[in-house]
This record gives C-alpha cells, structure tokens and sequence, in this order.
C-alpha cells in the first residue's frame, strides 16, 4: 500500500601514489524556481519498486518551498506488520558525516580549526604522516584505508560479530593504519569511514564535548530537530521508529533484523538517528546558510570528482541528475537501513527518503531515483532508466 499526503610504525604503501588532484571552486546550483514539477506519481513507483526487490519499506518526504508531500509503502515492522510512515526514525548512516562537517566548519569559523592545517596539529601523532590535513580528512583524500572493508567482508557475520561491541576511536583509526594508504595526501577522492573517525576525534578535542553534545548544542536543538539522536554505544533507537532489515550475502537468505546494535564501528562515521522531517529541515538550513558563514559553506561546495555524476566537497556530495539539475546531500548505508537526503542549490526543495534494508545493490539503484522524481519532474523514470546509478558509497552495510 503507498500513500501520498500533500501538507606508531605503520605499512608503506604497496604501490606509487597518484599526484594530488585540487578541488575546484563552487559553482551556482539551479534555483529551485528552475527546477522541473516533481513527479509524485513516478515517487510512488519507486518506493513500490522497492518494496517489490526485497525492502520491506520505503518512504520519502519532499518539502517543496512549504509544500510537504509524503509517501510510503511496505511495512516498518516486519512481525507486528505496522505500515511504514514518514513519522518513524531511523539510522541515517553516512548522512552522520555532513553533521560532522557542519561541526568543524563551525569551529573553522570560531577560529579553533584551520582547514589547511595538519590533523597532527590538533591530535599530535595520531596519523602517519603530518601531511594529511583537515580538509584531506573532510574530503576523503587523505588516503587513510576504510577499516570497514575488513570488517564487512561478509555482511552478516561480519555485522554480528560488531552489532553490540563498543570501539574508541583511536581503535579503529588503528585498524585503518594497518593497511597501506590508498592515495597520498591531497590525492584522488577515496570513500573511507576511517575519515570522519578522524573528524569525531578532532570535534571531541576541540570542543571538550562528545560528539553526541556537540551535535546537539550546535545542530539539533539550534534547528529543533525533535526525531534527531546520537544514542552511542546504546544499542534502541528511540520513540516511534522503523526495524531495519540487513539482507545476508547468499541469495534466498532470510533478512536479518539489525534494529539494536551500537554503531559503534561507525560513530562520527554514521551513528546518528533521525527521520525524514529533520534530514529535510537541516539540509534546507545548510544550503540557505543557516548553519555556517557564507565562507565556510563555499569551503564545504568546494568540488572533486567522485565517479560518474558525483563530485564532493567537505561531508557534501553533489549529485548531478539526468536533467543536469544538481543536488546537495549525502546518501547514507548502515545495516538495516538506506538513507539519501539531498536539496537544491537554494535549499528550498528537499528530499528525505529510505528503504529499510540494506546489502541490496539493485534496491539501492532503484531508490536513487526517487531523486529523479523528486528534482526533474515528468519521464525521470525514463532518463534515469539510461542514466549512470553511481554511488561511492558501498552499498553492502
């Protein structure tokens, strides 16, 4: 059923590393009163082709300048089987590392944090090589391995054998310097989780905070998002919330429920909770510079090349679609759950959307295009049906 309501001595790398690839400055995204009608019809035939290839949900909510539309199919609960509904929270994964980065730039801003400097600086021998700096960590080119690759080599044992332990940061840090670097600093984008542990580390030093506090006093309770957590190590989401539902490496397996776990592997990485209202309301406030000055946000919209249509900048990712319409945001996989949340250049049409399974490569493409619904209107499905799925994002979580 869909509805649609309006309202330490580390390895040497194993092979040469490539040159230093620099960003590139911000360019004007459309604004939003140039952007194609959303195609609502098309929104619900994505969440129904969803629910068809293994998610036992999908839901999305688009605030369109005050106008909210909100869809949803399948089943938050795959027991009590109570419908899904844009009301529940849910692991938001990776968007946790533009919350991140909304953090430092803010203490970019106080002065406490220079993007050009050395993490060493601020965490003196936490990394191998004090040319990796801030803005090499925000923007995946620092070269650091992702730990989790190892960890998740085989999804659901591999989420077992984590689902309830609690790591420090430097733990997993450490488990990335195991692995020789991917890049040298300054190199080509690589994704790596490893990156925004770094971050959490150096929000934690310089505020004196946890995360958890320097999120709240600076984006959740600033921006009033009353469905927005960080619960780590505790293992429930809170209040009205969705089941997630990890799907095993061999084919016909039975989902997993992977509701309780601490995140723990992921933390600054891709911890937080949330629900499709809030995820709308801070990318909006981000893009309309609500969060930030103007200066560091142009820092954040500083591009390089991701694969295919993407580019990102600092915990940002631009995606370009099929009607060469760009948008802002951050796609987000943790077990259980997949998360894409993006906005227009201007911050004033935005997209919340989730299946609750993961480890579904196929499903993954699919819910992609509900950003083609959502952003270019009428024959998205026909475009996107043509058009690059891309993601650097590993969608196995």
């Amino acid at each position: 059923m869909v509805s649609l309501l309006p309202a330490s001595a580390h390895a040497a790398p194993a092979r040469p590393l490539p040159a230093p690839a620099l960003p590139t400055p911000a360019r004007p995204a459309p604004a939003a009163a140039a952007l194609p009608r959303p195609d609502l019809t098309a929104l619900r035939g994505v969440l129904r082709t969803a629910v068809n290839q293994g998610a036992p949900g999908a839901m999305a909510r688009l605030d369109d300048r005050g106008t909210v539309h909100k869809a949803a199919a399948g089943v938050a609960d795959r027991q009590t089987r109570r419908a899904l509904s844009n009301a529940d929270r849910f692991r938001i994964g990776s968007v946790t590392k533009t919350f991140s980065a909304v953090v430092l730039l803010q203490l970019v801003d106080e002065g406490r944090l220079v993007l050009d400097a050395p993490v060493n600086r601020y965490l003196p021998g936490l990394l191998p090589d004090d040319r990796i700096t801030v803005r090499h960590v925000l923007s995946h080119r620092s070269g650091l391995y992702d730990y989790s690759d190892d960890m998740f080599a085989r999804s659901v044992s591999g989420f077992e054998a984590v689902r309830t332990k609690v790591f420090t940061y430097r733990q997993l840090v450490d488990r990335s310097l195991r692995h020789a670097r991917t890049t040298a600093p300054g190199g080509a984008y690589s994704y790596s989780n490893t990156n925004f542990v770094v971050a959490g580390l150096l929000i934690e030093k310089l505020t004196g905070q946890p995360v958890a506090t320097a999120y709240r006093k600076r984006v959740i309770e600033p921006l009033r998002l009353s469905d927005t957590f960080y619960v780590h190590p505790g293992t429930a989401v809170p209040g009205r919330h969705t089941h997630g539902y990890l799907t095993p490496d061999t084919t016909g397996g039975a989902l997993v429920d992977a509701t309780r776990q601490t995140v723990s592997w992921a933390q600054s990485a891709g911890a937080l909770i949330s629900s499709t209202k809030d995820l709308d309301t801070f990318l909006s406030a981000l893009l309309r510079g609500r969060l930030m000055s103007s200066g560091s946000l142009k820092e954040m919209r500083r591009w390089i090349p991701a694969g295919g249509t993407q580019s990102y900048g600092l915990g940002l990712r631009r995606r370009t679609l099929s009607c060469g319409v760009s948008v802002y945001g951050h796609t987000g996989a943790v077990q259980g759950y997949y998360t894409y949340a993006f906005t227009s250049g201007d911050g004033r049409r935005s997209l919340a959307a989730l299946a609750n399974a993961s480890n579904n490569a196929r499903l993954h493409a699919t819910m992609l295009r509900t950003l083609e619904a959502a952003f270019c209107g009428k024959d998205a499905a026909t475009r996107a049906a043509v058009a690059p799925q891309d993601d650097a994002e590993h969608p196995r979580r």
